[in-house]
């Protein structure tokens, strides 16, 4: 399995007020997932976490450097991501969406699908995006033996990608 040394953890979708916070999207747990870090990296440059507000469904950032609107709004599509190592270990069948991105999908019987281009999550659990040979692409629920991970690879049911 290829190990990135980041975990994005949210995008920045833009500036929030006039003081510099910004609006997030999240990726993962939710606020408390960015409260745990002192330091991120915004953009690829590590900052401070200031203060973390809004609501759990439109979640706000504060960070140390951004002090502005148009500071706040330059940052507008780039990462808030973590060293990999400042997170803690995962347990048995847990993974990180970023692990999953490139991962080849195969049939049960070894046979290419198609790759990994994304995973979704619209509240019923994890959906990956297959990407098929010509561009194709199809959403499969990430479950067990719907699509299951080992080998560093995606092993599904081919019903799943019709």
């Amino acid at each position: 399995m290829h190990m990135t040394d980041r975990i994005t953890l949210a995008a920045i979708a833009g500036a929030h007020g006039v003081r510099g916070e910004v609006r997030l999207k999240l990726f993962g747990d939710g606020p408390e997932s960015l409260r745990a870090h002192d330091k991120l990296h915004v953009g690829g440059q590590l900052r401070r976490l200031l203060n973390v507000g809004g609501t759990a469904k439109s979640p706000t950032a504060r960070f140390e450097g951004v002090s502005d609107r148009n500071a706040a709004e330059a940052l507008r599509g780039t990462l808030v991501e973590v060293d990999r190592d400042a997170l803690p270990p995962l347990e048995d069948g847990e993974y990180y969406h970023a692990d999953l991105l490139g991962l080849p999908c195969v049939d049960p019987s070894g046979e290419a699908l198609g790759t990994v281009v994304a995973v979704e999550n619209f509240g019923a659990g994890d959906l990956l995006e297959i990407e098929r040979e010509g561009g194709k692409r199809a959403l499969i629920p990430f479950r067990p033996g719907i699509a299951d991970l080992a080998d560093g690879r995606i092993t599904c049911d081919p019903a799943f990608l019709a």
